[in-house]
């Protein structure tokens, strides 16, 4: 078997080609009976992505604010580092791509509105629940637009470092700015439904917008500024563990203070693709 298609089957699959199982499955024109230990890994921790996101609807239900948003800080968490150790052993496949989409619709998605919608927009549960159902429907239809094409060529945000959109996890964590004002301040205002459901709308929108947003591949600093941002992040953690609440804050304001960065940068991007375009035609 080619390289190239062996590559595009153990993708599909989840299998390599030179485990034994592997070879006796193609061999007999079937799956094999069972995962390789090397794939399970980065499904589990999905599947742990997945029940810290339920376990923090559970903590909402019994008015745990705090530990409800843990949680699904948590599966962000987690799901920050599922697809990097899939792809770190080697063991990227269809079948962790739709779960990890499963479990973010949960985690992300379906999670957030319930929780924000417990803690405030129940109040006004008619339009409360309209926002929430807004935002866990725009969740899924960005996590199903991202897998209609992962497997197209033509991604002009992709090719350039940039994403669609603002991502699922970042959106949730957007979505929960609200509760991260009202749990240090205790200012009844950042409880009010009305604020709560704009809000909510408001990042919903963002979630399935064509808004170019940065990602990590288009972030990159000078050399004679990496050792200060490396001393920023270390003091980050630092506000994390003393004040963690008025940090995710101060975290939600950068980046959306980014966003609009993120659009003249991509705006530049494509000014000079356009300008080369006559270039490489000639």
């Amino acid at each position: 078997m080619s390289s190239g298609n062996r590559r595009h089957d153990e993708r599909i699959t989840g299998f390599d080609d030179d485990d034994e199982w592997g070879r006796s499955a193609r061999l007999a024109g079937r799956l094999p009976g069972g995962l390789t230990l090397r794939g399970m890994i980065p499904n589990a921790i999905t599947s742990a992505a997945l029940c810290c996101g339920l376990t923090g609807i559970r903590f909402a239900i019994q008015g745990e604010w705090e530990k409800s948003l843990l949680a699904v800080l948590l599966a962000g968490m987690l799901d920050g580092i599922d697809g990097r150790i899939a792809r770190l052993l080697k063991a990227e496949s269809r079948f962790g791509a739709e779960l990890d989409s499963l479990s973010d619709a949960v985690s992300f998605g379906v999670a957030p509105a319930l929780i924000l919608f417990l803690w405030s927009l129940e109040r006004v549960p008619r339009l409360g629940w309209f926002a929430a159902l807004a935002f866990a429907i725009c969740m899924a239809l960005r996590l199903a637009r991202f897998n209609a094409r992962i497997d197209l060529a033509d991604q002009p945000h992709k090719s350039a470092g940039f994403l669609t959109g603002v991502p699922a996890p970042v959106g949730a964590g957007l979505a929960f700015l609200p509760m991260f004002l009202w749990i240090p301040s205790g200012n009844p205002l950042f409880r009010e439904p009305w604020l709560v459901g704009s809000w909510l709308v408001v990042i919903a929108f963002l979630l399935i917008s064509s808004v170019a947003t940065l990602s990590w591949q288009s972030v990159r600093p000078r050399r004679n500024v990496r050792l200060e941002l490396i001393a920023l992040v270390g003091l980050v953690f630092a506000a994390l563990l003393s004040e963690p609440w008025w940090t995710l804050v101060g975290i939600c304001v950068v980046y959306l203070l980014l966003v609009p960065v993120g659009m003249i940068s991509y705006a530049r991007v494509r000014r000079q693709r356009a300008a080369r375009l006559p270039d490489q035609l000639q």
